[in-house]
């Protein structure tokens, strides 16, 4: 179902989506209320709702989509500002699962390949993960067992977390339930996001966890006890040295994302070996699964988010297949055993 009250934007990725053979579009709606109206006869899997919207805008319409719908997940588009950017973590809060920054001009639509091509690996991306368990999107899931790599014995001096579908509430979670135990403990994330969206979050998390968090500048001393989250168009690394600093890098995109986890990892892991904690949390695509390796190649310690607690099982998933994950937790077990890791202590009894 698309919801945007632009009948250009309808209307070409109408056309974008009913040319791939495994979509079809349900509903095309110009505002939040003739959406809801028509949510439940439609039954979508996967709502595009927009931001701005006269009658009932997306971030109204939205509680009301997901009582409708309550299987449906829901990516939101909007225009690039800081405005909207904080409209979209909000609305990530209330349920979405995603979103997307579509381009300012209409004119420009057609013209960014970029955009049509983020738009279906997304919407095939839901669509695909809520298909695969439909009727209980939550429960049950893969049972297979993964190769484990031990916990590292040494504390860890870094914890770089990389998050994608999903990853914005689960971080929020996490480092509000870490705060207290980070206490030198320096944290930087990746989570795959446009540029001025990861401004917000890093005022966010700063906000929800109480621990200063700003969005990483090239050079940045890395300080303990501090958040620090990769700008949306640049990879973020760690760079050697005493002490160690950010680097920050607007080389291409590596398998379509920048910031890359992979990189963050692959770095994390050449400058504190045993001493680096790898977080994988929810997400589409692989992005991580290699740098957890080298994390776990160096001696570090890897955790990868649960099936149960994912909005989609693609990063976590990839990682744990790679052999370099200690434990696979639900999202809220992972606090405990973070703290229990920067305590010096190996966590136990956990899957």
């Amino acid at each position: 179902m698309i919801v945007d009250d632009s009948g250009v934007l309808r209307g070409v990725v109408a056309r974008w989506i009913e040319s791939e053979a495994d979509l079809e579009v349900v509903g095309r709606h110009a505002n939040g209320k003739q959406a809801i109206d028509a949510a439940a006869h439609c039954a979508p899997d996967v709502i595009i709702l927009d931001i701005d919207m006269p009658v009932m805008d997306g971030l109204e319409a939205l509680p009301l989509l997901k009582r409708a719908c309550p299987d449906a997940r829901v990516l939101m588009i909007s225009t690039q500002t800081r405005r909207n950017a904080e409209i979209s973590l909000k609305a990530l809060e209330l349920g979405a699962v995603d979103f997307l920054a579509k381009p300012e001009a209409q004119r420009d639509i057609v013209g960014l390949p970029e955009f049509h091509g983020e738009l279906l690996r997304k919407v095939r991306g839901l669509v695909r993960w809520r298909s695969r368990f439909t009727g209980h999107p939550r429960e049950g899931g893969p049972a297979q067992q993964f190769a484990r790599h031990a916990y590292s014995s040494r504390p860890p001096e870094a914890i770089v977390i990389g998050s994608s579908t999903g990853g914005p509430e689960a971080l929020s979670r996490l480092l509000k339930a870490l705060a207290p135990s980070l206490g030198r403990t320096p944290v930087l994330v990746a989570q795959h996001m446009p540029p001025l969206f990861t401004a917000a979050l890093a005022e966010r998390l700063g906000r929800v966890s109480g621990i200063e968090a700003t969005e990483a500048r090239d050079g940045q001393e890395i300080v303990g006890g501090r958040i620090y989250v990769a700008p949306g168009d640049g990879h973020m690394t760690i760079a050697q040295g005493a002490p160690p600093r950010i680097a920050v890098g607007q080389g291409p995109a590596v398998n379509f994302h920048r910031p890359s986890v992979n990189l963050l990892f692959e770095s994390a892991a050449r400058v504190f070996a045993t001493r680096t904690l790898g977080i994988v949390l929810t997400g589409m695509g692989t992005d991580g699964a290699t740098g957890a390796k080298q994390i776990a190649d160096a001696g570090g310690s890897v955790i990868a988010q649960d099936f149960g607690t994912s909005i989609v099982w693609g990063m976590p998933s990839a990682a744990a297949k790679s052999g370099a994950c200690a434990a696979i937790l639900p999202l809220d077990e992972i606090a405990r055993a973070v703290g229990q890791l920067i305590a010096g202590q190996q966590p136990r009894g956990q899957a």
